[in-house]
């Protein structure tokens, strides 16, 4: 049985809109890739994780099927499973079977991607206790705790999206919530794979990342022509991180409200980071947060981490 606790609609849209004015006020133009996640994003986004170029869904995918036996020994069963970006829930099927929690604990920023993956698992799992959050996993959420050893899960290698800095307070805040904790992490590789996961030929990830600036404009009354912007991603291997960004393809103003926002062609708006990592890199990180990383689970590309406090 589900328990909502979903918040209230007009304070994420105030948040929304001060995140954008900040953003869009600052030197270097940013958004919160948190924002990418209404309806229709959500659903882009389904699509992205299904495209021949998107090896890290099925890599994931395939490395849980593959030591889910081991994974469920390491999480142990009975507990409580709280997961971070719940999205699709396909994973999250497979975790619920083999560590029958007592409880599932979804917290998604996405209202709409959230309703839609419970609906989903109450069928499969009528007897399940469900209780589902709205909520910025950035940010201290209050989690409904039982007296069962609880599980944090933090799948599709979204830890990326935080700077090293963001996912080591990330992980000093999850580790206050449980002991254990199993992270998908996208591993450093060739950049022309990396390269090609988001730019795919079909087009995909551009429609994802116009789709931001289609929801301001829908949420919030901004009048940005998306005709005028073009999605641009690439690896700064400097850095160690995929860099999207929204880029102008000629000069404008774009009005939101009172505000009034000027682009040079070819100036851009940050949209997201995904870091990716060495196994190394991301023991030593998951350890300056108070973690060992206990289990690790790999394919080369990707590695699930099971880490223990």
């Amino acid at each position: 049985m589900a328990r909502e606790r979903l918040g209230r609609r007009p304070r994420e849209l105030a948040g929304f809109r001060e995140d954008v004015v900040a953003g869009l006020a600052a030197p270097r133009k940013s958004l919160p890739p948190k924002y990418f996640y209404d309806a229709a994003g959500s659903r882009l986004f389904a699509r992205i994780c299904r495209l021949p170029e998107y090896y890290l869904t099925r890599a994931e995918l395939a490395l849980t099927r593959r030591h889910l036996g081991a994974i469920a020994r390491f999480a142990g069963r009975g507990g409580q499973l709280i997961e971070y970006g719940s999205g699709e829930g396909i994973k999250s099927r497979l975790l619920i079977r083999a560590l029958r929690p007592a409880a599932y604990v979804p917290i998604d920023i996405s209202r709409d991607s959230l309703h839609a993956a419970v609906r989903r698992l109450q069928r499969e799992f009528p007897r399940l206790h469900i209780a589902p959050l709205v909520g910025d996993f950035s940010r201290p959420i209050d989690i409904p705790l039982l007296k069962k050893p609880p599980v944090v899960y933090f799948p599709g290698s979204t830890i990326g999206n935080l700077t090293p800095e963001e996912a080591h307070g990330f992980l000093s805040m999850s580790r206050g919530v449980a002991e254990k904790m199993l992270v998908g992490v996208d591993l450093k590789k060739d950049p022309v794979a990396l390269h090609a996961a988001y730019n795919d030929a079909a087009g995909v990830t551009a429609a994802f990342n116009l789709n931001l600036l289609a929801r301001i404009n829908r949420e919030l009354g901004a009048d940005f022509d998306l005709r005028r912007w073009r999605h641009y991603a690439f690896y700064n291997a400097a850095s160690g991180r995929i860099e999207m960004h929204l880029a102008a393809l000629a000069a404008q103003v774009v009005r939101f409200g009172n505000h009034r926002f000027r682009f040079a062609v070819g100036e851009t708006i940050h949209t997201e980071n995904s870091y990716k990592y060495s196994i190394e890199e991301f023991r030593a990180l998951a350890g300056r947060a108070g973690f060992g990383a206990a289990k690790t689970w790999s394919d080369g590309r990707f590695a699930v981490f099971g880490l223990s406090a």
